[in-house]
């Protein structure tokens, strides 16, 4: 008889964590050979994790519960993956994996992208040596990540992507930015997010005021709703659509990722989506604990609903990733944030953890302190390149991967001590994604395996990863306040009249 959910959540509550030095300790090369996947050109080490035998049968047992074959088809096939919103959740169709007609659209889109990166680069839009990218949320940080970690030594175009309402964000490009070089993409899908069209028309100000020649014509839309970025007043010429049913925080490969292509060149934007491919075929042919991705929901699940963890944490020891962790963060607690399943009814337990994270080694002497003797236990995760992006002397790397790997080791052992200040528990734990090389294949491939990972956990947790409404009502009613349209309670509208003012 097939486990049902309710018992293998069961199960989990029941099963017994052992020490992770024992785990390791007991059999190496047999725990490596359980924990450790090769995809894509990364290493992606569970040894340092709780997972074991029992754990990793409890947990299929889940995923074959909850149908994650079946929500698998349908998220690759086009179907309704997100049914809140009747809506297909098509971001793998921008990589060349879905539904025919949805990946035949898209190559048409970016076909029409790259059209336009041509005819800048022919000079139809004149001098064009700056692009300002205004977006929010998945409209920017995905081009943020991708131009910061891959266009460090590129001299095509200086990019700043604007994402902040403060007027200062705009302040500090309009400084450094000549008007009558720069071309400015509006990122939107839906062309009516308000900090977005706000910053969008001081842009449009700024090139009115610097008298730029057809100002409106330096704009470029990246939208799923044309219409509206031709009413605000972009020529339908200028505009690159992308396909509703692709999510904004999974969007950086459709047209949203214009100024990453348009920065680094289309051969580098064609690498990153061939590498999310791979790993696109990797999650859809991979069964059970061969998922690297299904693999690294279970280590999820242990520690969010058996082990009591709250926050799971991400260091980057690479700079040139120093904004992954701000792009994870969007991507798993806004996909994950949820507290009813797929039929409305309550999840009954933890959904997503708070992500947060930084870069090694600067965190190591600012936030490991907590880790390694503070009360609360949080998984860890390092990520790592073997090949560095620099040729100052090889002591720079090698020391940063020491310390890399040495804070997974010390977590994970600790130190035992009669001074309570100076006893280190251990038995904490660590993933580690090792690279080969920060390419735009392997970035690819990497943020693909989180999305995936995202979806993994949803399945697990019987939930949708595709809606955001908890977003929506903020701005609803951060609309309501600043237009004085909705009336609050006293205690906010006293703390508005003193913000403003009034």
């Amino acid at each position: 008889m097939m486990t049902t959910a309710s018992q293998a959540w069961q199960a989990l509550s029941e099963w017994q964590p052992q020490k992770l030095t024992d785990l390791v300790a007991a059999d190496p090369e047999a725990r490596l050979q359980a924990t450790v996947r090769r995809v894509a050109d990364i290493r992606f080490d569970f040894a340092k994790t709780h997972l074991d035998a029992a754990a990793v049968s409890i947990l299929s047992d889940l995923a074959a519960a909850q149908d994650f074959a079946g929500r698998r088809k349908t998220l690759f096939s086009g179907g309704i993956a997100n049914p809140t919103e009747g809506r297909a959740a098509e971001h793998s169709a921008e990589r060349g994996d879905g539904a025919p007609e949805s990946v035949h659209a898209a190559q048409a889109l970016h076909q029409r992208m790259r059209m336009m990166i041509d005819a800048i680069e022919a000079g139809a839009f004149g001098e064009i040596r700056h692009l300002l990218h205004i977006g929010i949320g998945g409209s920017a940080l995905g081009p943020d990540l991708l131009i910061d970690a891959l266009g460090r030594h590129s001299d095509r175009y200086d990019v700043a992507v604007v994402s902040n309402v403060d007027g200062a964000a705009l302040d500090e490009v309009f400084a450094k930015f000549s008007p009558e070089h720069t071309l400015v993409a509006v990122a939107s899908k839906t062309f009516t997010t308000t900090e977005t069209l706000l910053n969008a028309s001081s842009a449009l100000q700024w090139l009115e005021e610097a008298g730029v020649t057809d100002p409106l014509g330096r704009f470029i839309a990246l939208t799923a709703k044309p219409e509206r970025a031709i009413e605000w007043g972009i020529d339908e010429t200028r505009i690159l659509p992308f396909n509703e049913s692709v999510g904004g925080r999974y969007s950086l490969w459709s047209s949203i990722g214009f100024p990453a292509a348009l920065a680094l060149g289309w051969d580098a934007f064609a690498d990153l989506l061939e590498g999310a491919a791979e790993m696109d075929r990797h999650f859809r042919l991979a069964d059970g604990a061969d998922n690297v991705c299904l693999l690294a929901a279970f280590a999820d699940q242990i520690y969010a609903n058996r082990l009591g963890c709250q926050t799971r944490a991400v260091f980057a020891y690479d700079e040139r990733l120093r904004l992954l962790p701000d792009y994870l963060q969007q991507l798993e607690m806004e996909s994950n944030g949820k507290s009813v399943t797929l039929d409305g009814q309550p999840v009954g337990r933890e959904s997503a953890p708070i992500t947060w994270g930084g870069v090694g080694t600067d965190a190591q002497h600012a936030v490991f302190q907590l880790l390694h003797q503070g009360t609360r236990l949080t998984p860890v995760e390092f990520v790592v390149a073997r090949e560095p992006d620099h040729l100052l002397d090889e002591a720079h790397h090698e020391t940063l991967v020491a310390n890399c790997i040495a804070q997974g080791a010390a977590l994970m052992t600790g130190r035992a001590s009669a001074d309570g200040a100076r006893n280190y528990p251990g038995d904490r734990p660590s993933t580690t994604i090792l690279l080969d090389q920060v390419t735009p294949h392997s970035l690819g491939a990497l943020i693909a395996f989180y999305e995936h990972r995202v979806f993994a956990n949803a399945v697990l947790l019987g939930i949708n990863p595709f809606d955001q409404f908890g977003v929506e009502l903020g701005k609803e009613m951060a609309k309501g306040l600043s237009e004085g349209t909705v009336e609050f309670d006293p205690a906010t509208q006293a703390l508005m009249q003193a913000a403003l003012g009034e």
